[in-house]
């Protein structure tokens, strides 16, 4: 990349804002001049906003009439490298590169000078007047030790008040401390001895170690409990050892708390975090100290690709195969890919780690795009666990329940042996339907095209789209009849109640994320679990990913059918990877573990693949499959949704768009639909999709542009371009 340009007082310069406005604007450079990728303070109109200053103004615009930037604000300049990432991803996704600037400064505060500020940690002293609300105060401070609280923050975390807090603090429990507000990251020291490696672990390492120089993806593909962390975090610490920065990019927030674990554990210190738990005064300082070079490694959630870092040598992508990976609003780009995009405009590395690579990394691999190394088996005594499933068509159960009598055999079993279990169904609430049966009404959500969800916990009905939420009715809404509502369908909150009713000596803990009011109580939660507190654990697919738990021998899947309903093209793909991850589960010590899949279709080839452990099998039919419908990864697809509060105004703009497709002709693309999407309508506007397909090789996002581009969208009409999709609702 080329170094940036200065620009003197009264250089017109272009600059960037995060404003709708389609276009930068011209200023004039301010006293003392600037640089490029400075952060400035502009006027627009009456109004004062953040932009960039992007390189030089196009000075298509009267001088004398060109306003003055009113100030450079005292935060690190934006790399070039990091404004090509902008522009790229802005190119490729075809969102405005004012959408892509929000996504570079989502913390509070940036233009606001360095100051002090009040924070609220744990005391030292101990309470003499105990209630609930002090308590939970404390019990927050407790699970996050290291993290600093704002009053405001606090009072939010803990459901309590300021005056409960303040009350704390005079008594000596909670500490009231004054601190700037952006200090430094504790540095981490790559020279401490890490843990103990296989032979097999090690050869991985040195293969990490001495590769080529520059940028390189690597898949490290590793079976579950083959320790994979433990393989990247040396390659990590050889990063941090050259002096540069490191992204370690995780699916989910429960995740953290045991990684970050690990992470002290090999370096004596914390990283910085960006995920969605994070306070805002940490998302601040994190920001700024990765913008100085001051946090040598961040843990975080997708959007952590687009933090300032001043000298980024590696991103590592966790679970890379997972699907949360994909932002489904706002900006439609996939995190796995631009951290590839990302790595190779600062030549650094890119760790792809999984148990279950996504058809996409295996066939980069197989092309030569990206290097392959395996880890074949576990680490230490510990063995793969014994996959076998149960024929659901000969099981005999009453209508209530959904855990076979072989099953229970088993769980029963574990609990006289002292082990965990882990029931899993991928499917969250009590039931997925409620249902009058007088009159057959199934109770829908009011703005959206979509069964309401029965959450027994709350007693509340939830809709999964738009999050409405309504309490659940004693009468039908349709008929009027009362006491004829009934639950259809298991949920996890159903699994749980009739497994405390299977086995009432047992400790159940539920694991789902709506369970949970902040991503803090889960952590600690998952914590719990992996210390053996509870003896049959109730998981949705966040148990899939990535946690230990060394007492957990059994893992039984209530339903392995449920994923492979659907048009989805991905759902064996998805099925295959969920189920190998979920039974990854079991026997990660050495004590052997038992996969038991519950099934009405034993004879399904996914199915067979996942017992018979066929994997190399399942990808090359997969892989063969895809490309003889030229479909991802070996074809394109571009999903174009169209929303308005008026369905035919909707489809009417998707028949035009199918009848005008001249540039997408000319690059022999193929266009299907309209049609009203598999959820027709969220938050009350109706939806209709059409779907792109294309070759792989023709660059598909200039013509998708000329062809949006012939038509003028009213005041309720909203367009969306998908490129990639990997959901298709």
């Amino acid at each position: 990349m080329s170094e940036p340009s200065f620009f003197y007082e009264g250089d017109l310069i272009a600059v960037l804002t995060s404003q709708p406005l389609g276009q930068m604007l011209d200023y004039k450079a301010p006293v003392g001049g600037c640089w490029q990728g400075a952060f400035v303070e502009v006027p627009i109109g009456p109004r004062k906003t953040l932009g960039v200053v992007w390189g030089e103004g196009k000075g298509d615009f009267e001088y004398a009439k060109v306003r003055s930037v009113i100030g450079v604000l005292d935060l690190p300049i934006m790399q070039p490298s990091m404004q090509e990432f902008l522009r790229r991803v802005s190119d490729y996704t075809l969102s405005p590169m004012h959408m892509m600037l929000r996504l570079a400064t989502r913390a509070p505060g940036l233009g606001e000078p360095p100051s002090m500020q009040h924070v609220y940690r744990k005391g030292p002293s101990s309470l003499d007047r105990k209630t609930a609300q002090r308590q939970q105060v404390l019990a927050i401070l407790q699970s996050s030790p290291d993290t600093d609280f704002t009053l405001k923050e606090l009072v939010e975390a803990s459901d309590s008040s300021a005056s409960v807090v303040k009350g704390l603090v005079n008594v000596g429990a909670v500490k009231k401390v004054s601190i700037p507000k952006d200090t430094q990251f504790p540095t981490l020291n790559p020279w401490l001895v890490g843990k103990s490696l296989s032979d097999e672990q090690k050869n991985a390492v040195l293969q990490l170690k001495n590769g080529d120089a520059g940028y390189s993806t690597t898949l490290l593909k590793g079976v579950t409990g083959s320790g994979k962390t433990e393989v990247y975090l040396e390659a990590v610490a050889d990063c941090l050892k050259r002096g540069q920065q490191v992204l370690v990019l995780i699916p989910e927030i429960a995740l953290t708390a045991e990684f970050l674990l690990r992470v002290v554990e090999r370096f004596g210190a914390r990283p910085a975090e960006w995920h969605s738990g994070v306070t805002m005064t940490e998302r601040r300082r994190t920001w700024k100290m990765i913008g100085q070079g001051k946090a040598q490694m961040v843990v975080g959630a997708r959007s952590a690709l687009f933090l300032p870092f001043k000298n980024l040598g590696l991103i590592v992508v966790d679970e890379e195969h997972d699907s949360s990976y994909k932002q489904e609003d706002g900006v439609l780009y996939n995190a796995r890919d631009m951290a590839v995009l990302r790595a190779s405009l600062v030549d650094g590395k890119v760790i792809l780690a999984s148990a279950t690579p996504s058809l996409e990394s295996w066939v980069n691999v197989e092309s030569g795009k990206y290097k392959k190394i395996e880890l074949m088996s576990r680490f230490g005594r510990a063995v793969m666990p014994r996959f076998e499933a149960i024929d659901m068509r000969k099981e005999s159960l009453s209508s209530d329940r959904w855990i076979s009598n072989k099953l229970k055999n088993l769980v029963e079993a574990r609990l006289k042996a002292d082990e965990q279990s882990l029931l899993f169904i991928n499917r969250r609430g009590y039931a997925p339907i409620t249902l009058c049966r007088s009159c057959g009404n199934q109770i829908g959500c009011d703005h959206c095209d979509a069964r309401m969800v029965e959450h027994r916990f709350s007693n509340r009905l939830m809709c999964h789209q738009c999050g409405e939420t309504k309490p659940v009715p004693k009468v039908c809404p349709s008929c009027n009849r009362e006491g004829r509502l009934a639950a259809v369908g298991p949920g996890i909150e159903r699994l749980a109640e009739e497994a405390t009713e299977l086995f009432p000596d047992a400790k159940v803990a539920v694991l789902s994320s709506d369970l949970f009011g902040s991503a803090r109580a889960l952590k600690a939660q998952i914590l719990d679990l992996a210390q053996g507190k509870a003896n049959i654990i109730i998981g949705t697919q966040l148990v899939a990913k990535g946690h230990n738990f060394p007492e957990l021998t059994l893992v039984g899947v209530i339903d392995v059918d449920l994923g492979l309903q659907g048009s989805d093209l991905r759902a064996a793909e998805k099925t295959f990877q969920l189920m190998r991850q979920v039974s990854g589960r079991a026997g990660r010590t050495d004590k052997p573990g038992t996969a038991v899949l519950q099934t009405h279709q034993p004879e399904h080839p996914v199915i067979k693949a996942i017992l018979e452990g066929n994997e190399d099998i399942f990808w090359y039919a997969q892989a063969a499959e895809r490309k003889a419908a030229g479909v991802p990864p070996y074809g394109r697809f571009v999903g174009i949704v169209i929303s308005s509060t008026d369905f035919k105004e909707a489809i009417e703009l998707g028949q035009t768009m199918a009848r005008n497709i001249r540039p997408l002709e000319k690059v022999g693309a193929e266009v299907f639909g309209p049609a009203p999407a598999p959820v027709a309508r969220i938050r009350g506007r109706s939806r209709v999709r059409l779907l792109v397909k294309a070759k792989k090789s023709v660059y598909i996002q200039s013509a998708i542009s000329e062809w949006v581009s012939q038509f003028k969208l009213s005041k309720s009409l909203r367009l969306s371009i998908d490129i990639d999709p990997q959901s298709f609702y």
